[in-house]
């Protein structure tokens, strides 16, 4: 469980295709002396296991299905990443619960700078806009984020200058895909409902 408070953003150095995924080598000089081999890690909102720690250095792996519902696969030497590991119980709940199981892969549609402000404009897919609310939480690329306005398929977010400088969202533009994770509240009252608006009820 991660709250989506990123801790710092790592740096994508290589990565190799194996018969199962891809295995990725990233460089967090901020965070490696704080993780242990086995540890849960979330990597642009998905959550990942670390191995191969050493120096800077850490490795982790991504699988085929992984892939196919992320933007992992797009991972690149260079590509920073957002990284925060997992909170552990009795820490503080800054941001929200984000279990780092990406809902769907939403694709940004307007970068709008307002003084020290940058608001995020983009478009949701089916599973992620039909449990976001107004004023409610989402995590993009792993980030905790307020919805601060609301059109049908497309959220807005606003970027304070600290998120701005110690996140990745900086290579953010028109076009560019992210991955979405929809509160989790929301989603346990959708499939408590489900059977009920299945049966006809209003």
């Amino acid at each position: 469980m991660f709250t989506g408070l990123v801790e710092t953003a790592g740096l994508v150095l290589r990565r190799e295709d194996f018969e199962e995924g891809i295995r990725f080598r990233l460089s967090a000089p901020a965070l490696v002396g704080k993780l242990s081999e086995g540890d849960s890690l979330s990597i642009d909102g998905v959550c990942h296991t670390v191995f191969d720690i050493e120096g800077e250095e850490f490795s982790f792996e991504s699988v085929r299905t992984t892939l196919s519902r992320t933007t992992l696969g797009e991972f690149v030497p260079g590509r920073e990443a957002n990284l925060e590991r997992a909170i552990r119980a009795g820490e503080p709940m800054g941001g929200h619960l984000v279990q780092g199981h990406v809902d769907g892969v939403g694709v940004m549609v307007e970068v709008e700078q307002a003084g020290e402000t940058v608001f995020l404009r983009f478009k949701m897919p089916d599973e992620v806009a039909r449990l976001t609310v107004l004023y409610g939480s989402i995590a993009m690329d792993g980030i905790s984020l307020t919805v601060n306005r609301l059109f049908q398929d497309v959220a807005e977010v606003a970027i304070i200058p600290y998120t701005w400088e110690h996140t990745n969202v900086r290579r953010l533009e028109e076009g560019t895909r992210v991955n979405l994770e929809a509160d989790l509240v929301g989603k346990y009252v959708d499939q408590l409902l489900r059977p009920y608006r299945e049966a006809g009820a209003a």
